[in-house]
């Protein structure tokens, strides 16, 4: 296993590689929801934004 783990002299170059492969591989997966949920929430406040105006120019 300790042979396994030293990859040969190369563990400093591999495991870091397999890290920042993980890394990234998470963050193309959680990016999607996250983006969805900033663009719902920017619709919300657009919407509410827009719903205020049309009010204030009805009672105007």
């Amino acid at each position: 296993m300790g042979s396994f783990l030293a990859m040969g002299g190369y563990a400093a170059y591999v495991w870091p590689a397999y890290a920042v492969f993980f890394v990234v591989l998470a963050a193309d997966f959680f990016a999607p929801a996250l983006r969805r949920r900033r663009n719902l929430r920017e619709l919300r406040a657009r919407l509410a934004r827009q719903s205020a105006r049309q009010q204030r120019s009805a009672s105007s």
